[in-house]
This record gives C-alpha cells, sequence and structure tokens, in this order.
C-alpha cells in the first residue's frame, strides 16, 4: 500500500505541487551582470516581491515556463512585482538572441561561473525562488510550473500585499 501512494505522489503533474516555504536559511547574494554588461543586485528590488528564476537556453521545461511567468508579471504591478531570470552558464549572445525571440518583459542576468546558482541551492532546472519585499526568501519550485496558476498567484499576492 505505502508502495503503491509512493509511486502515486510520483506520478503527479508538477503543475499540482504547490509552493514550497522556503528552508534555507538567509538569502543568499545575488549581483549579477545583464548580457548588455550592466550589474543587477537583488537589493536594489527591495520594495517589490520578486520572481528569481534558474534557467538555461538547452533545458526544455524552462522555456516551457518562461511565458507563464511573463503572463504572471504582466498581471502584476511593475511597481511591486519583478522577476529576474538568472541564466545558468552561457554567455551574452545565447541570451540575448533568446531574449530577442520571446517577447519577455524582465530583466535577464548571467551567471557564467555558477557561483550565484550554487548559492541559492539551484541544483535542478529551472529552480526559482519566491523573495519578499523586504528581500528574504519566502518560497521555492524546483522544476516547470504555471506560474498564471490561481493558487501561485494567491500566494505572490498575497505577499504584494504585506
Amino acid at each position: 500500500m505505502r508502495l503503491a501512494l509512493f509511486l502515486l505522489v510520483l506520478a503527479l503533474p508538477a503543475q499540482a505541487q504547490p509552493l514550497r516555504p522556503w528552508s534555507g536559511g538567509p538569502t543568499p547574494a545575488l549581483e549579477l551582470a545583464a548580457p548588455d554588461g550592466k550589474p543587477q543586485r537583488l537589493a536594489d528590488y527591495r520594495g517589490r516581491v520578486v520572481l528569481v528564476n534558474f534557467w538555461a537556453t538547452w533545458c526544455a521545461p524552462c522555456l516551457e515556463e518562461m511565458p507563464s511567468i511573463e503572463k504572471l508579471r504582466r498581471s502584476l504591478d511593475a511597481r511591486r512585482f519583478a522577476v529576474l531570470a538568472v541564466n545558468v552558464g552561457e554567455g551574452p549572445r545565447a541570451v540575448g538572441d533568446f531574449a530577442a525571440k520571446m517577447s519577455l518583459g524582465f530583466n535577464f542576468l548571467l551567471d557564467r561561473d555558477l557561483k550565484t546558482s550554487k548559492a541559492w541551492g539551484a541544483r535542478v532546472l529551472p529552480a526559482t525562488f519566491i523573495v519578499d519585499p523586504d528581500g528574504k526568501v519566502r518560497y521555492s519550485y524546483y522544476g516547470a510550473l504555471d506560474w498564471s496558476r490561481a493558487d501561485v498567484r494567491k500566494a505572490i499576492t498575497a505577499l504584494i500585499s504585506e
């Protein structure tokens, strides 16, 4: 019976899994360059809820979830919500070419040496973290997710309203 229950849980689609409360300790530092070379820091977004997404152009689930991240971003107030898409291990050309092909309005950052990804515990891609307006990671999610889901939006809007 336990084996059947375990297999049932494994068979559930990733879409059914909720955001997980963060248990990784203090928020890791995040200061990376955009593809144009301009540095960006998570601290610059203080006062906003920030979705930090670790991804790569070769990661099919990463690319699958990008439109739903954009849909969520467009539906929320830009003064209170932002998205930082941290590319893992690739260069500005790959990220720039990808961004040019997609209609995504969020900021892309480059983690070429993988130090930031390791600090955040992004062991699998995509890996996403929700940071509250005070700069504390509140939720994490590993794998692709439909970010426009009602329960996900509710969790994020609750943080925006805090």
